[in-house]
């Protein structure tokens, strides 16, 4: 079923007994958003879907615009995955009014992906807990692939009080290694050639875990360097070796969890980036 009203949304959603999974999405859905949906149906009785495209993620008007819609196609992944409710509002449905109050993510919003997008994650964190509060779930689930989103999500649910279990699914990759995104579209042949640098940069990085920090950065940027110089390039945004917890750079030495996070952009497409590794 699809509801695109907050009123119709509630009503639906008292109907549904037991632990209800809810997986937050911009549309666009690929394999990537069916790992979502299949991890949430088998944590939880029911599973709600959102798919809604958030304007105050968006730093670029255009960028907003060209977002792709396809809510037809992704009802029936939803249907076919066993999500029972889908919610797809509008814009003025979601905010029916300049807003007065909103989540600022501090620190954590400033640096990284937040540095190269000024104002997403203020943004993304506002709609999430929005959603949150009109879904009521009991768990939500989020890609792995966007590791700064779901590190200040966890802050959020932890440091409001939202009482929401937030559950990590694994990136999912084509067989050469590209992550899956709903952007890839947007790329040529040969600009997905170049964007491939990415994920090889990142798994030339992992193989030298064992060497350390240092030597898994040494060992990646060579990768996105070479990039750099083909025809189309890389425009590298950054990489960094980042702690998962707060996305600070994780200092020389370093033992424990870190995430290998890298951006840039190949054309008029901006592609993210990560693995999780264990020093």
């Amino acid at each position: 079923m699809i509801v695109h009203t907050v009123a119709d949304l509630r009503r639906e959603r008292r109907k549904l007994p037991g632990r209800v999974a809810f997986v937050p999405t911009m549309g666009a859905l690929h394999e990537g958003h069916r790992a979502l949906i299949r991890a949430a149906k088998e944590s939880a009785e029911h599973v709600v879907v959102s798919v809604f495209v958030n304007p105050l993620q968006f730093g670029e008007q255009a960028d907003l615009d060209r977002y792709p819609r396809t809510l037809d196609a992704d009802a029936a992944i939803c249907a076919e995955e066993g999500a029972e409710l889908v919610f797809a509002p509008s814009a003025a449905e979601v905010y029916p009014r300049p807003l007065e109050v909103s989540v600022q993510t501090g620190r954590m919003g400033e640096i990284v992906e937040g540095a190269a997008r000024p104002g997403h994650f203020d943004g993304m964190a506002t709609v999430v807990a929005k959603l949150f509060g009109m879904v009521s779930p009991d768990l939500a689930f989020f890609g792995q692939k966007d590791a700064q989103q779901l590190a200040i999500v966890r802050r959020l649910s932890e440091d409001l009080n939202l009482d929401v279990e937030i559950v990590a699914v694994p990136t999912v990759r084509e067989p050469d290694g590209f992550a899956l995104s709903s952007r890839n579209r947007f790329l040529s042949p040969e600009e997905r050639v170049t964007g491939l640098a990415l994920s090889r940069a990142l798994f030339a990085g992992r193989d030298a875990v064992a060497e350390g920090p240092e030597a898994v950065l040494a060992a990646a940027g060579p990768v996105l360097e070479a990039a750099a110089k083909a025809d189309p390039p890389l425009a590298l945004d950054y990489l960094v070796l980042a702690d998962p917890a707060t996305f600070t750079q994780v200092p020389s030495g370093h033992r424990g969890p870190a995430v290998l996070a890298v951006a840039g952009r190949v054309g008029a497409t901006r592609l993210i980036d990560n693995l999780p590794l264990e020093f």
